[in-house]
């Protein structure tokens, strides 16, 4: 394996998956071996990972060499109560053993591993340990995804300034949906005068898998 990358976002339901998958399909129409995980998945009932399954399903089909992983290999720490990991497990102490044998195997299958995290950068994992915290440990390039809704600038600029001070390699995507059509006129000026790029995830995703590669 020669790339980990980090897809993370502002807060919950922002769109990771959906980033997630995009990020695949575009490196695997690139040549490379593409492969996924998601370390933590909270909401997982009767063994049903429903964003676990999501990707599984895609990689199998860009990449034969995970023909034979379960979902069980790409989420290694699974919970049922859909909540932050700290008050899913019970403030049980997260095993980084887990993460990185999963990322060994899958390593092995691919050239670059997409990692999905799991709500935002100050999710609590345990006592200890947030998401923001993991994402340093792997030293994965991180995507972050942020939203087009009101409230976007905010929310970007803090997420932003968490990355920096923990010198995390990162770039910005923002998902802009149907729903999001106020983007241009609300929030897009702001970011326009103080300089800073807006890409967007369905629109940009080469550029945005070509400066996350590079990072």
């Amino acid at each position: 394996m020669k790339k980990q990358i980090f897809v993370t976002a502002t807060n919950t339901d922002i769109g990771k998956t959906y980033t997630t998958k995009l990020l695949l399909k575009e490196y695997a129409s690139r040549g490379l071996r593409v492969g996924v995980m998601k370390p933590i998945e909270t909401g997982v009932v009767d063994g049903f990972c429903p964003d676990g399954e999501e990707l599984l399903s895609l990689v199998k089909e860009l990449n034969i060499e995970f023909k034979d992983i379960y979902v069980k290999d790409i989420v290694p720490i699974q919970y049922e109560l859909p909540a932050a990991p700290f008050v899913a497990s019970k403030n049980t102490p997260l095993d980084i053993k887990k993460i990185d044998n999963a990322i060994q195997k899958l390593g092995k299958l691919c050239d670059i591993l997409i990692i999905e995290g799991a709500g935002g950068l100050y999710v609590p994992i345990d006592e200890k340990i947030m998401m923001i915290d993991l994402i340093a440990y792997l030293d994965a390039s991180t995507l972050l995804v942020t939203h087009c809704s009101l409230g976007c600038i905010n929310d970007t600029l803090l997420s932003k300034q968490a990355l920096e001070n923990k010198n995390i390699k990162y770039v910005v995507a923002f998902n802009n949906r149907d729903s999001n059509d106020s983007f241009s006129a609300v929030s897009q000026p702001y970011f326009k005068e103080i300089g800073f790029n807006v890409m967007k995830v369905s629109k940009n995703i080469d550029t945005i898998c070509d400066v996350l590669y590079n990072l």
